[in-house]
């Protein structure tokens, strides 16, 4: 006789069956950072997500960020960071931190949880293979007084110029995980710090992947009555940021969604990140688990 906690395991596993045929030899990429990152049982299951992807055919791509434990560094070595218009300034000192801290400790913490969980993940950042150059980020700001433009030189803080994911192609054919740290050389021979959440967009893009997943530490974009929207095309995401719907930090979350989907990405999820799984219960169920948003 059938054991019904065990039939209904092979349920669940069976219903799955659809979805992993829809990303069979595709690519999705996953923007890995915020409060997941420092939670060591969120950590094993996350690896253990991206393992299971790779296992069932899927091609998955990981990118992460690191800001905490940044700050965290600087305030040990003592380098004291400046801000301009509320924006944190990034000098000569603080570059070398960011680049030992996201393409050395966090990158290689992330790859060892993977391989731990018996897949097969290499380290990267933009600057192997050409993966992505940079160019330098400068910020206009509008003073709340005068309404005068002035830019903010955020000294090496960078965004693409452009993506070569040749690198990322040759590693994702031996069936290993590359998982990419957001440093990358600028067209100026620097070493500039990317945001994440760019990078990973960029990425996605050139490799023109099924899904781009943003892990964040909130369900996905909110109504104004604070319930989840599952589904949301471009012209619908433009409409609730002119309507204050979406607003705060969520607007460059959405807006790097847009334009990832200019890009050549099929679908981007915005989608909470401190759920165990949440990987796969967006890839793998049939009602997702965060804000799909589609041209």
């Amino acid at each position: 006789m059938t054991n019904p906690d065990m039939a209904s395991r092979a349920h669940i596993i069976a219903q799955a069956l659809p979805y992993m045929q829809r990303y069979d030899d595709r690519t999705v990429v996953v923007k890995y950072g915020g409060h997941a990152m420092g939670d060591p049982s969120l950590g094993q299951a996350f690896a253990r997500d991206i393992t299971l992807l790779r296992q069932s055919g899927v091609n998955p791509v990981v990118v992460h960020g690191g800001g905490p434990q940044i700050g965290k560094m600087l305030q040990r070595l003592n380098i004291v960071s400046e801000f301009k218009a509320g924006l944190r300034v990034t000098d000569k000192a603080t570059v070398e931190v960011v680049e030992m801290v996201l393409a050395g400790s966090i990158n290689k913490e992330i790859v060892q949880m993977i391989n731990a969980e018996g897949g097969r993940a290499v380290g990267l950042c933009g600057k192997d293979g050409n993966l992505v150059t940079a160019r330098k980020l400068n910020r206009t700001v509008v003073d709340p007084d005068s309404n005068i433009e002035s830019v903010v030189d955020l000294g090496f803080v960078g965004e693409p110029a452009s993506v070569d994911p040749t690198v990322l192609r040759l590693v994702l054919k031996e069936a290993i995980i590359p998982v990419v740290a957001p440093v990358a050389h600028g067209e100026d021979g620097e070493t500039y710090n990317i945001n994440a959440d760019t990078a990973a967009g960029a990425i996605a893009g050139s490799l023109n992947a099924k899904r781009l997943l943003f892990l964040t530490d909130v369900p996905g974009v909110l109504d104004k009555d604070g319930n989840l929207i599952k589904q949301l095309s471009v012209a619908k995401a433009r409409e609730l940021m002119k309507d204050g719907t979406i607003s705060g930090g969520m607007i460059p979350k959405v807006e790097t969604c847009i334009g990832s989907l200019d890009k050549g990405v099929e679908g981007v999820v915005i989608l909470n990140g401190k759920v165990p799984h949440a990987v796969l219960l967006e890839l793998f169920t049939d009602g997702g688990a965060g804000t799909l948003i589609r041209p």
